[in-house]
Order: structure tokens, then sequence, then C-alpha cells
């Protein structure tokens, strides 16, 4: 079984950003972010152990950067970063809509890109994705708007009956 991350990577320098990197003395990163895309992940199951390698504080993860990766699956090890504001799974191989669904459970997600997977082709797509996450203000770089709200309501109402 392949891990989330290649052991080399945790030896890796972050690039350079605009800022500086802040770490605490144990050399973990004082950060409530985490950029991991283009790392040919294929799945998460280690990325609880990633992220507390990581970071001081592991369950203050607010803004989680998993593109352009190998990712096929949403795992439920995502749904146990409660503090989770930003997901970007943009340029991935998830190729199951309903999968999405499941991220409804964590209460602060509010932008998430999920374009340039094979789900982007089904043509409910969008309406399906805001139906599913309800506090969406931003869905693949752009904003949802109060129509796309009432569409995505009335597409669920019309695929959701007995």
């Amino acid at each position: 079984m392949a891990s989330c991350l290649p052991t080399d990577t945790w030896t890796e320098e972050p690039s350079r950003g605009l800022r500086p990197v802040k770490r605490n003395s144990e050399m973990k990163y004082i950060s409530c972010s985490l950029r991991l895309n283009n790392n040919n992940i294929t799945h998460l199951h280690d990325l609880q152990k990633t992220v507390n390698h990581f970071l001081v504080e592991p369950s203050h993860l607010a803004w989680l950067d998993l593109s352009f990766n190998k990712i096929s699956h949403i795992d439920q090890v995502l749904f146990e970063l409660h503090e989770l504001r930003m997901l970007y799974l943009h340029g991935n191989s998830i190729f199951i809509l309903s999968e999405v669904d499941r991220l409804g459970v964590l209460p602060h997600l509010h932008t998430i890109t999920l374009h340039g997977n094979p789900i982007e082709t089904n043509k409910a797509y969008r309406n399906r994705v805001i139906s599913a996450l309800p506090r969406l203000k931003t869905m693949d770089f752009s904003a949802v708007t109060r129509q796309e709200r009432v569409m995505a309501k009335i597409w669920h109402h019309s695929n959701n009956r007995s």
C-alpha cells in the first residue's frame, strides 16, 4: 500500500512564498494551511500522520491543497478535519460524483475546487456539489450565486423524490 506522501517529501523544504515560514522549536510549521499539491498522491489514508508531522496545531487545519495529484476517491480521513474551510481537489481523478456528498459533514467548508476531475463531465456536477455542500461560497474559483443555490435546491428535490 502506498503512503499519502513519499517519505522523502517529509524532508523537503517548502517552496518559498511571499511571507516567511514560521516554525516552532520542533521545526513544525505554525500554520493553518498545508499545500500537498503536485505530489502524485493516490490516496489519503496517511493524511492525518502527514498533517501531524508538518503542523504545530493539526486540528486547526483550515486550508488543504491536494490539487494536481492522482486522488480518485474522497477518503473519509477528510471528514476528521473539522476546521477545514478551503479544500482544493482540482486536477485529480475523482470519478464518483456522489462522494462529494460526504463532505457535507465539514461544518466550516466554504470553498472547494473539483474541476479537472472526471466528475466535472456530469451535467449535474455544479448543482449536485452546491446541493451537497450548502455552506459553499466558492466552487471552482467562482462565487456560488443565490440563483445557483435555488437551482441546486430545485435539482435536489426533483432528483430525490421517492
